[in-house]
């Protein structure tokens, strides 16, 4: 298990005695060097004493020393700077390509670390880690769920600035597509990406004081007024009138595509989460604030953002979750509990991505407020977290957890988590 040899190294959990290369020389650490995840070296700038003398360079790490000529690395100048060689198995002298001999030593995985990541690997229950949740010290928690926080800002940051460039760098469009797709809230986010792609937004905005017209657009680019998505709900005089007016405006702005209605998903949805009566809410969202980003980008507290991003229905969505079903009168604003999640999802990481492309330090300082503001999210993931005696406060605790979850434990990489190292070095 090559890459536990490596972890062993960069950690230095060997054991605490005198290590002599092949050869008998004496061996100082002095620092492991910085691991290499890309090709070449395993590590570079690693410094050792051998034999009383400073060498400073890299480092490679095999399971059997024959490794080294198997990988070619005897021919390949690349490994010509590697000062020690490492392996758990000495079965051959190793040779840089001008035929000079590289130090090397044995080393092997200590019994406890191999047996604790097997635990890890295998355990079938989340976190992985449960038995030391409780014992580890604050300051390991606090930095590394920090990290873990910037770590998916980064990450959604890159998303944004995939979606800017589609979008020509038109900050309020990839806004909109970003905020329509966690309008969808899992289920129907790739429904609401596949939809607001396909908006033309420019002719939209050209009809932005008329909420029946946004509506006609809405919902006939999403391919919910077509005829075959027609024969599975009922007509009535109002879906009439929105047919007949995307008809007008198809015409008008030459728009030849809609979307595959059958993309949509219903079932097992509660009629609140209805694809149509969120797609009503953005709409009325759509003709309240123009330029919505910009807007945002002046809030500066949550009240702000919240009054900002309240939104309701067109009457006729007061009474109906389907067209031609009634419903018991009712407004349709979104939930506080919805609209948090819009919040963390959409407008947290693009005062984030803006901060960081403007070279603004103030708009990525409010994002990570706003996330230490918000209450923590209540999923299963974090529910499991709050099972382990894990205390869960704040948007920012409960982003890093799933951050966490999604690109460490889920991936079983516990050699690369802070939490995973406080277990494999236990005794």
């Amino acid at each position: 298990m090559e890459h536990l040899l490596h972890y062993v190294w960069k950690h230095k959990l060997y054991p605490l005695r005198i290590l002599r290369t092949t050869a008998g020389l004496l061996i100082e650490i002095i620092d492991p060097g910085l691991h290499n995840s890309d090709s070449g070296p395993d590590f570079f700038n690693a410094k050792l004493r051998i034999n009383g003398t400073l060498w400073v360079g890299n480092v490679e790490i095999h399971t059997r020393s024959s490794d080294w000529y198997r990988h070619g690395h005897d021919r390949d100048k690349a490994y010509d700077s590697v000062i020690l060689h490492i392996a758990s198995y000495i079965d051959t002298e190793v040779t840089r390509s001008n035929g000079e001999t590289v130090p090397q030593i044995q080393l092997e995985c200590p019994e406890y670390v191999r047996a604790h990541y097997q635990e890890l690997h295998d355990a079938e229950q989340y976190p992985a880690c449960y038995s030391i949740i409780g014992s580890l010290p604050k300051f390991t928690i606090h930095s590394w769920l920090t990290a873990l926080q910037t770590e998916r800002l980064e990450q959604k940051a890159k998303l944004i600035a995939r979606r800017l460039e589609h979008c020509n760098n038109h900050w309020e469009d990839a806004f909109f597509i970003t905020l329509a797709r966690n309008y969808g809230f899992g289920l129907n986010g790739d429904a609401f990406e596949t939809w607001a792609n396909m908006l033309p937004f420019r002719a939209v905005d050209k009809h932005r004081n008329d909420l029946f017209q946004i509506e006609a657009f809405f919902f006939g680019q999403a391919g919910l007024l077509e005829e075959n998505f027609s024969d599975k709900v009922q007509e009535d005089e109002y879906s009439l009138g929105l047919r007949k007016e995307f008809r007008y405006l198809q015409h008008k702005f030459e728009i030849t595509k809609v979307m595959d209605a059958t993309l949509w998903r219903f079932l097992r949805l509660h009629p609140e989460n209805f694809p149509t009566i969120r797609l009503a809410q953005l709409a009325y969202l759509y003709q309240k604030a123009d330029k919505l980003f910009s807007q945002l980008l002046e809030a500066e507290t949550l009240s702000d953002v919240r009054a900002l991003l309240c939104t309701r229905t067109s009457a006729y969505w007061e009474t109906h979750f389907m067209f031609g079903r009634k419903s018991s009168q009712k407004e349709r604003p979104m939930g506080e509990k919805s609209l948090d999640l819009i919040i963390i999802n959409t407008v947290i990481p693009f005062l984030y991505t803006y901060g960081l492309h403007k070279a603004e330090e103030k708009m990525c300082s409010r994002s990570e407020r706003f996330l230490e503001e918000l209450k923590a999210e209540n999923n299963h993931i974090i529910r499991a977290w709050r099972e382990a005696r894990f205390l869960v406060v704040t948007a920012a605790d409960s982003q890093a957890l799933i951050q966490l979850q999604k690109e460490y434990c889920d991936k079983k990489k516990c050699l690369y988590c802070r939490f995973g190292y406080e277990y494999l070095r236990k005794k």
